[in-house]
């Protein structure tokens, strides 16, 4: 089953009753479906944002909450896969800029294999026939028929075969479908390192969902140091311990020369220029690589509450 197939048919469930979840279907002009899982005040949850991380990772993977412990949250969003490279590379890495004159989103999803416009996805030589594409935008607004139109052609298909799941980081769905990428920064930082996905068989990951910002710039920068300073991930590899370590020791955001600030102000610094920022920033605080060869396991960095603390409003 291709990727955008599995994503479409977990995405049907919410177009036939989006009031289930909280979101709010809207078919556009030209065909295209957009469901608002949390752009207009009071769309989406939690339900919402951990269906909108599944349909991210075309099915491909689980994520679900549990309680632990952090400042200010006792929530935390977990993630699992025994498909990682296809399900947080190919699919959930937000790789995808939609950009127009009056609009911006990150996309992600299995949209983003048919559009085959990021050199990851061209690595991967992945092709993707299914007549739908299917995609996760983070954005403070709805795409119009434009920026459809636009994605649509991007994706080979009609769009009246386009849909797509849209929150703004300052909602409960946004900071969940973005909380639930623990794996998925792990694993594109093993890519920037070179190291062979293809070796991973299963990856978990944690981190803390911290409360819900007021605004965007403060919600990317809560989102993103639940993962740089409190997210751990474990990976298990086919490969040997020794060789691991070679990569675990570069693997934890704390081998940036960007760490030890919250996020919305190293993102303020680069003047919201992300290309400013240092790639090997984007990673958990702590990974477990175990090896599936001669049965260890080392872990790597470690969780930096203090700095957490300050992001989540409790320093």
């Amino acid at each position: 089953m291709e990727l955008n197939q599995r994503a479409h048919a977990l995405v049907q469930p919410i177009i036939d009753t989006p009031q289930e979840i909280g979101a709010e279907l809207v078919q556009l002009a030209c065909g295209a479906k957009v469901l608002d899982l949390g752009v207009t005040a009071g769309r989406g949850g939690l339900e919402a944002g951990r269906q909108m991380a599944e349909i991210c990772l075309a099915g491909l993977g689980e994520v679900s909450f549990s309680l632990g412990d952090a400042p200010g949250t006792r929530t935390f969003v977990n993630v699992c896969t025994d498909r990682p490279e296809l399900a947080c590379i190919a699919s959930q890495y937000a790789g995808w800029q939609i950009k127009t004159e009056n609009f911006f989103g990150m996309g992600s999803g299995p949209m983003r294999v048919k559009a085959a416009k990021e050199p990851v996805i061209q690595e991967l030589n992945l092709t993707d026939e299914y007549p739908v594409a299917v995609g996760v935008l983070e954005a403070s607004q709805l795409p119009g028929d434009d920026v459809c139109q636009k994605i649509a052609t991007d994706c080979h298909v009609d769009p009246k075969k386009l849909v797509l799941l849209v929150a703004r980081t300052a909602s409960i769905a946004g900071h969940v479908q973005v909380v639930a990428r623990s794996v998925e920064t792990c694993l594109h930082k093993l890519h920037e390192l070179k190291f062979d996905l293809s070796k991973i068989a299963s990856g978990f990951g944690a981190a803390p969902l911290p409360p819900i910002a007021a605004d965007d710039v403060v919600g990317i920068g809560r989102t993103n140091d639940a993962i740089l300073y409190g997210g751990t991930v474990t990976l298990w590899v086919n490969e040997t311990s020794q060789r691991l370590s070679e990569f675990g020791e570069k693997l934890p955001s704390s081998t940036s020369l960007m760490y030890g600030q919250p996020f919305e102000q190293i993102l303020r610094d680069a003047k919201f220029d992300f290309y400013q920022i240092d790639p090997l920033l984007f990673s958990p605080a702590e990974v477990c690589l175990v090896s599936l060869q001669d049965g260890k396991s080392t872990i790597f960095g470690k969780k930096n509450l203090e700095v957490l603390a300050n992001s989540f409003g409790q320093g």
